[in-house]
C-alpha cells in the first residue's frame, strides 16, 4: 500500500523510486501495489510510478482516463498489462481459484432477504487469544515479593482501565469513532489539558487499537471481572473505586492495583509520553498503601518516572493490547499461574528528551511551515541503539522483562559454516524478498540456558551482533525455550547474509564488512552476559 506522506516531496503512490525501485526490483515483490483510501494525486504519474491499484474506487485519475491515456501514447499499454497480471497473479498465489467462495461471500442472492448470520469465530482460537494476552504482558518492576499474589485477604483496585465501558455495542457507530469515551461520558473527566482526553481514555479498560487496529471481540472479560471471580475462589475481599482521582484506600489491603492506559490511534500522533492525572492517581494510592501494582494497557512507551521511586509503588506491569481476554490474562499473572515472560519491545526513557528529536520528529518551520517534515537525522540510531550511541541510561530498556524465575546463560559457540560465500556483495538472483543469497547461512551463534529459580518459565534469549563500522549492538534473533525448575536447553541462531551486512549507499546494495564481529547474549540489550567475536 503507498501511503498518504510525501517520500522526498513526492506523494507516495507517485514515488517510482519507492515503488518500482525498492519495492519491485530490489525486493522483487511480486503482487499489486494498492493505495491508501484517497491517496492517489496524479493519474499517468501513478501509474508510470508502480501504483497498480486506486482505492475507494471509481478514481476521478483512472478508469476511462486509463484507457485514453493508452491510446494517446501517455502510457504503455504494457504497464496497463502488468497492472492486471500482478492482481491475478495474487489471486492464484492465494489459491482463490481453488475451493474458494465466489465473490460476494456473505452475500444474500437476493439483497430483499434476510441477511444471512455468518459466526466467524473459531473456537481453536481460543486458547491462542489467552496464551498472546499473557505473554504480551510484560513486569518490569516487581519489589517486596509483590508478585504472585499469595492468598491475599482484600484487594483493592482503582483506575479507569479496570473494567469494560457502560457501552459496547458493535452496531453503533460510536464504537469505533469514540474508542471507549462515548457521548457526555468524555467529559466527565478530572484531568483537564488541551489533549487530555487524547492521551487516555478514562471510561474504560483499553484492549486494543483503533481505525484499522480496531477489534470487534465476541465479549471481553475486564481486570474487574476476572478479578472478581478469582477472589471468589481464593475468598478474598474486593474494594473498588473506578471515579475518584484521590480515592480513599483500605489500610488493611493486601495489595492495591492501580489500572491507567496510554492511548494511541492509526492517522493520530500521541501528544504526550506521560499524563498527569494517572500520576497523581498512583501516587494517591501509593501514599496510603504499601504495596501498590501499576498496571498500563499502553498502545506503545509511557514514562513512569512520575511514580516509579515511590517506595510504596512496588510493581508495574506494561500490558499493551491483550484483546478479549485480558482479564483473565493478568490474573493468570497476578496470581502466579503464569510466570511473565514479556519483554519491551522498546526502550522506556527517565525523561521525555532522552528521546532526542525522535520524539518530536515532524515540526512545521520556516519554509516547511504548511509542508512539515521529517528529514530521519537519526539514521539507523533508534530507540536502543539512540540510547547506546549517546550512553543515556534508561529506566528499562529495549528487551527488558522480569519473571517469578531466574535463569542462567552459559557456554557460546560462535561458529562460521565453512564453504559460506564470504564475497561483500550478494550475486543471486531477484525472487520476492531480495537477493536469494542474502539468506544464505554465514554462521551460527549457540547458547546453554538453564532455570535456576523454583518455578517454570520462558526466558527470551537474544542476540545482538556488533558489526565493523555500525551501530554497537543491533538485535538479529530471539529465541524463546520453556524450562522447568533446573532445565537446561541449548539454543541456536541462525545468521544470514543479510543479518550479518549494512546497506551501502554507494552502490545501493547490502555489503557484508571485513573484518571483527562481535556477538553478545543475554536477556535483555542491557544484561548481556555472553559475548564473542568472529572475524570475516
Amino acid at each position: 500500500m503507498c501511503s498518504y506522506q510525501r517520500v522526498n516531496n513526492s506523494y507516495g503512490c507517485s514515488n517510482s523510486k519507492t515503488l518500482n525501485g525498492l519495492l519491485k526490483t530490489e525486493l522483487g515483490f511480486q503482487g499489486f501495489v494498492v493505495s491508501d483510501w484517497g491517496a492517489q494525486h496524479a493519474g499517468v504519474a501513478t501509474a508510470e510510478a508502480g501504483l497498480d491499484v486506486a482505492m475507494p474506487g471509481a478514481s476521478n485519475f483512472w478508469g476511462d482516463h486509463l484507457v485514453e491515456a493508452v491510446k494517446n501514447g501517455s502510457l504503455p499499454e504494457s504497464r496497463v498489462t502488468d497492472m492486471a497480471t500482478r492482481v491475478i497473479a495474487t489471486w492464484y498465489q492465494f489459491n482463490q481459484d481453488t475451493d474458494f467462495p465466489k465473490p460476494g461471500i456473505g452475500m444474500p442472492s437476493n439483497v430483499l432477504d434476510p441477511h444471512k448470520i455468518v459466526d466467524g469465530r473459531d473456537p481453536a482460537a481460543a486458547p491462542v487469544l489467552l496464551n498472546g494476552a499473557i505473554e504480551g504482558h510484560v513486569l518490569v518492576k516487581n519489589t517486596k515479593n509483590t508478585l504472585p499474589l499469595k492468598s491475599p485477604r482484600m484487594l483493592s483496585l482503582f483506575g479507569y482501565s479496570a473494567k469494560t465501558p457502560d457501552f459496547f455495542n458493535p452496531s453503533s457507530n460510536l464504537l469505533y469513532s469514540q474508542n471507549w469515551i462515548s457521548g457526555m461520558e468524555a467529559l466527565d473527566s478530572n484531568y483537564v489539558s488541551d489533549n487530555g482526553l487524547a492521551t487516555f481514555g478514562k471510561n474504560g479498560t483499553m484492549f486494543g487499537g483503533c481505525g484499522s487496529g480496531a477489534i470487534t471481540p465476541a465479549l471481553t472479560i475486564s481486570p474487574f471481572e476476572a478479578l472478581k471471580t478469582r477472589a471468589s475462589q481464593e475468598g478474598t475481599a474486593v474494594f473498588n473505586d473506578f471515579l475518584s482521582g484521590k480515592p480513599s484506600v483500605e489500610p488493611s489491603s493486601d495489595a492495591c492495583i492501580v489500572f491507567g492506559n496510554a492511548w494511541a490511534c492509526e492517522g493520530y500522533d500521541r501528544p504526550a509520553i506521560r499524563d498527569d492525572y494517572t500520576d497523581s492517581l498512583i501516587k494517591s494510592v501509593a501514599d496510603q498503601c504499601s504495596k501498590t501494582v501499576v498496571v498500563f494497557h499502553n498502545a506503545g512507551p509511557r514514562l513512569v518516572d512520575g511514580f516509579v521511586d515511590h517506595p510504596n509503588v512496588t510493581a508495574i506491569i506494561f500490558a499493551h493490547l491483550p484483546g478479549q481476554e485480558s482479564g483473565p490474562a493478568l490474573a493468570s499473572l497476578l496470581f502466579g499461574d503464569t510466570s511473565p515472560s514479556g519483554k519491551l519491545p522498546y526502550t522506556v526513557a527517565k525523561n521525555e528528551s532522552d528521546y532526542g528529536d525522535v520524539l518530536d520528529p515532524v515540526q512545521p518551520e520556516g519554509e516547511f511551515a504548511n509542508f512539515p517534515q521529517a528529514d530521519f537525522h537519526e539514521g539507523v540510531y533508534l530507540d536502543y541503539r539512540y540510547f547506546d550511541k549517546k550512553g543515556i541510561e534508561p529506566r528499562y530498556e529495549f528487551g527488558f522483562g522480569l519473571g517469578y524465575t531466574t535463569f542462567a546463560y552459559s557456554n557460546i559457540s560462535i561458529n562460521y559454516i565453512q564453504g559460506a560465500n564470504t564475497y561483500p556483495w550478494p550475486g543471486g538472483p531477484i525472487v520476492s524478498g531480495g537477493q536469494t543469497d542474502l539468506w544464505d547461512a554465514i554462521a551460527t551463534v549457540s547458547v546453554n540456558i538453564k532455570n535456576t529459580g523454583s518455578v517454570p518459565g520462558a526466558e527470551v534469549a537474544q542476540l545482538y551482533i556488533g558489526i565493523p563500522g555500525a551501530p554497537a549492538k543491533q538485535l538479529r534473533g530471539f529465541e524463546k525455550p520453556f524450562l522447568q525448575p533446573n532445565e537446561s536447553q541449548s539454543v541456536t541462531f541462525h545468521l544470514t547474509r543479510r543479518d550479518l551486512s549494512v546497506w551501502s549507499v554507494e552502490r545501493q546494495k547490502w555489503q557484508l564488512q571485513q573484518g571483527n564481529y562481535k556477538f553478545y547474549v543475554g536477556s535483555s540489550s542491557r544484561r548481556l552476559p555472553l559475548n564473542g567475536t568472529m572475524d570475516l
